[in-house]
C-alpha cells in the first residue's frame, strides 16, 4: 500500500512538472516575442535605456544609485545592496520602446528602495532564508516523497515554504515597479500613446514570468502538503 501511495505521489509530481514546463515555455516565448517586437521600434523621445534611467533618477532626486551596463539579454536588474541599476546591452545603449520600458521598470525598484516600499523590504529580509529553501527545500521534499520518508518530506515543505513566500511577495514588488515605470514615463513626457502601449505590453509579458513561477511553486507546495497527509 505504501509503495502504491508513493507511486501515485511520484506521478503527480511529474504531472505538475510537465504542465509547469509548457506553461513556462509559453510565457517565455511570449516575453521574447514581445520584447523582440518593441526592441525594433524606436521610442519617440530618442533616449537610450541608460538615459531614461538617469532622467527618472534625477526627477526623483535619487543621487546615490548608479546605472551600469551588464552583458546578456534580459539580464536587467536592480541591486539594492550596491544600489546599482544594471541594464543589459540591448537596453543600455538603444533608444527602443522595450529599452525604455525595462530601464524605467528597474529604476522603479530603486524608487521603491528610496521610498522604503514595504513589500520590497519584506522580500529583502526573506531572501537569505528563501535562498536556502529554494536550494534544499524542493530537493528534501522530493526525496521524502520518493523514499516515503515523512520527516524529510515535512522538512522540505518547511524550507520550500520560505521560497514560495518569497515568490509571492515578489509579485506586488514587480507589478508596483511596472506601475511606477509607466507613471514616471508619462509624467516626464517621455512617451507617446503608442510608446505607452508598447511599454505596457513588454512589462506585462515580463510580469507574467513571475506569475507563472509563483503559480508553479504554489502548486508544488500544495501537492507536497497533501502528500504529507496521506
Amino acid at each position: 500500500m505504501q509503495g502504491e501511495t508513493v507511486g501515485v505521489g511520484v506521478t503527480g509530481y511529474y504531472l505538475i512538472g510537465f504542465v509547469a514546463f509548457f506553461v513556462s515555455l509559453a510565457v517565455s516565448a511570449w516575453l521574447r516575442a514581445t520584447y523582440a517586437r518593441w526592441s525594433r521600434v524606436q521610442n519617440a523621445s530618442g533616449l537610450t535605456g541608460a538615459e531614461v534611467a538617469h532622467a527618472i533618477l534625477r526627477a526623483n532626486n535619487i543621487t546615490n544609485v548608479r546605472v551600469e551596463r551588464v552583458p546578456g539579454q534580459l539580464s536587467d536588474h536592480y541591486d539594492p545592496i550596491k544600489r546599482v541599476v544594471r541594464l543589459s546591452d540591448g537596453i543600455y545603449g538603444r533608444a527602443s520602446v522595450a529599452g525604455m520600458a525595462v530601464a524605467a521598470h528597474e529604476v522603479g525598484h530603486a524608487i521603491q528602495h528610496a521610498r522604503a516600499y514595504a513589500p520590497l523590504q519584506w522580500r529583502s529580509a526573506l531572501a537569505p532564508v528563501a535562498n536556502i529553501g529554494s536550494q534544499f527545500g524542493l530537493l528534501a521534499a522530493m526525496m521524502g516523497l520518493f523514499l516515503g520518508a515523512t520527516g524529510m518530506l515535512n522538512l522540505g515543505i518547511l524550507l520550500f515554504s520560505a521560497a514560495v513566500l518569497f515568490q509571492v511577495i515578489t509579485l506586488p514588488v514587480e507589478f508596483d515597479a511596472s506601475r511606477r515605470a509607466l507613471v514616471q514615463l508619462n509624467q516626464l513626457g517621455l512617451v507617446t500613446q503608442r510608446d505607452t502601449g508598447g511599454a505596457r505590453s513588454v512589462l506585462t509579458a515580463a510580469a507574467m514570468t513571475y506569475v507563472a513561477a509563483a503559480a508553479t511553486s504554489i502548486a508544488y507546495l500544495l501537492y507536497f502538503i497533501m502528500a504529507s497527509r496521506r
